[in-house]
């Protein structure tokens, strides 16, 4: 049996995420306290209480889903259920690394702290936005790029499932976009509330200052295998771990190709590690007949494990 963690990225967020964990697992709660000393604000009480407005800011909601994918990945781990690979969509790509032992929980939040803090900046610099697509294909996606192209930046973002794909760029680019995928019949075609083009070259100064942080971070290579977004096979090497982290932010997550890769081998347990059910529904689209198990709460760990 190979045990798959899948961490989830940004959307998958909810008022009261690991309050529960920290109310049972001391160690849950010594994690949320380093983070509110890390980031400089109350993470804890953000996740706990909300306003679901503040928790929605990039600068708090990629904290969140970090600190609390890892507290579950760790206390999978003391209940026998180790990840034997780890797959984490954008911003998961980090939880899922530091679950691996490529970085310290300190220096994964570090990490993520920079990338959230030039993600917000990025989007206030170059003003962009992105839209979800249902019911077109790749090629017909690509197409649509090029001709809202006239209008502005705009590249595919996310490919997430057959189907399912996600456009970044510049809004006047990005609401042709929509515009014309409505032309051609797409199920669903909708502006997404985000803050910034996410995963498109309007992320270069995010991507720039990205790099100077990992750069300097202390890295190694991850005990079991994780697999990059951009490349959607497994990272290598520290260096090779760097250079693609930065280029996440810039390129499309290679979502439908990960899962497609991971489910190679047969005998499979896939566990969405963290906050919401987004990635467990992915996979359904894209896996016949695969099922994530969701563990994000203490009725969930429950049933996992040398405990259950």
């Amino acid at each position: 049996m190979k045990n798959v963690f899948l961490c989830p990225g940004q959307g998958s967020q909810l008022v009261g995420m690991g309050k529960d964990l920290a109310e049972v697992y001391p160690r849950v709660r010594e994690l949320y306290d380093t983070a509110n000393e890390i980031l400089g604000f109350d993470l804890a009480d953000v996740c706990f209480q909300g306003p679901e407005d503040e928790l929605k800011k990039t600068r708090a909601t990629q904290p969140a889903l970090y600190v609390h994918s890892y507290a579950v990945g760790e206390l999978l781990a003391e209940r026998g259920v180790k990840a034997d690979v780890a797959a984490g969509h954008s911003l998961g790509e980090y939880s899922a690394l530091a679950i691996a032992g490529a970085f310290s929980f300190e220096t994964g939040l570090r990490l993520v702290k920079v990338r959230a803090e030039s993600m917000q900046k990025a989007g206030e610099q170059n003003p962009g936005t992105m839209a979800a697509f249902i019911g077109l294909d790749s090629e017909t996606v690509e197409t649509i790029c090029q001709e809202a192209a006239a209008e502005g930046t705009i590249v595919p973002a996310n490919f997430n499932s057959p189907g399912q794909i996600a456009v970044s760029g510049s809004i006047p680019a990005v609401e042709r976009a929509v515009a014309l995928a409505k032309e051609k019949r797409a199920r669903l075609a909708q502006l997404l509330p985000v803050s910034g083009a996410f995963h498109s070259p309007l992320m270069e100064p995010a991507a720039k200052a990205l790099a100077i942080a990992l750069e300097s971070a202390e890295i190694q290579t991850p005990k079991i295998d994780v697999i990059s977004n951009v490349t959607a096979r497994p990272h290598s090497s520290p260096s090779e771990i760097r250079e693609l982290l930065a280029k996440q932010l810039l390129s499309p997550v290679c979502w439908m190709e990960t899962l497609q890769y991971l489910s190679n081998e047969p005998d499979t347990q896939w566990y969405e590690v963290g906050a919401g059910k987004v990635l467990a529904g992915l996979l359904k689209r894209t896996i016949k007949g695969a099922v994530a198990t969701l563990i994000g709460t203490t009725t969930a760990l429950e049933g996992v494990g040398a405990n259950s």
